[in-house]
C-alpha cells in the first residue's frame, strides 16, 4: 500500500493534475481563474478519499471472530449502514444504505467490521448490483454463516441529476445465500427484520 501512495505523489499525481485542468479547460472555464486554481488538487485529493478501497482487503476485516457468544444461534443485522460510491459508467455519486445479516455457524465478527466490509466495497468505481452480491459473497466466503442477506437501497446521481433528471427514485437490490435462499421461513423472518416491503 505505501507504494501505491508513494506512486501517486510524484509523476502520477502531476498527471491527475493536469487532467483535472484540462477538463475545466474542456469544460468552457480557465483554471488560472482564481476560484478554480486549487480545484485540481482539492479534486485529486478527493479521489484519493473516494476511492480508497482499492487499497484495503474487505476479508481481512472478517478474520478476527468471537466463538464465545453464549449460544447465540438467531440472526446478526445491521441496517442502514450509510454508504457513497461512484458510478463506473458515469463516476457519479451513488449515495445509499446497505443492510446486512448473516446466521451464524459457530463464530460472529465484531459489527464494526461488517460497516467496513461496505464501505471498502463501495469507495471503488461501482454498479449496485456488483456491490452487493461483492459484500454478500465476502462475508459467506470470510465467516461461513448458514446464510447471508444484503440489500442495498441507494439513489443514483448519473439518474437523478442527468440523462433521464428523475430526483426521489431509490433503487433496491439483494442478495440472499445460504439458508434466506433455500428457506422461505427464513427469508421472510430476515426481511420483515430489515424493514422492506
Amino acid at each position: 500500500m505505501a507504494d501505491k501512495i508513494q506512486e501517486r505523489t510524484g509523476e502520477q499525481r502531476e498527471r491527475a493534475l493536469e487532467a483535472v485542468r484540462e477538463l475545466i479547460r474542456w469544460i468552457g472555464d480557465d483554471p488560472a481563474r482564481e476560484g478554480l486554481k486549487d480545484t485540481p488538487r482539492r479534486v485529486v485529493d478527493a479521489y484519493l478519499e473516494y476511492f480508497q478501497g482499492y487499497d484495503q482487503s474487505p476479508e481481512e476485516y472478517l478474520t478476527r471472530t468471537f466463538e464465545q457468544v453464549g449460544g447465540y444461534d438467531e440472526i446478526v443485522l445491521l441496517k442502514e449502514i450509510p454508504f457513497h460510491s461512484h458510478c463506473e459508467h458515469h463516476m457519479a455519486p451513488i449515495i445509499g444504505k446497505a443492510h446486512v445479516a448473516y446466521l451464524p455457524t459457530d463464530k460472529v465478527v465484531g459489527i464494526s467490521k461488517l460497516a467496513r466490509v461496505v464501505k471498502a466495497y463501495a469507495r471503488r468505481l461501482q454498479v449496485q448490483e456488483r456491490l452487493t452480491a461483492e459484500i454478500a459473497d465476502c462475508i459467506q466466503k470470510v465467516l461461513e454463516p448458514q446464510g447471508v442477506a444484503v440489500v442495498i437501497e441507494a439513489t443514483h446521481a448519473c439518474m437523478t441529476a442527468r440523462g433521464v433528471n428523475t430526483p426521489g427514485v431509490t433503487m433496491t437490490t439483494s442478495r440472499m445465500m445460504g439458508v434466506f435462499r433455500e428457506d422461505q421461513k427464513a427469508r421472510e423472518e430476515v426481511i420483515k427484520l430489515i424493514g422492506i416491503k
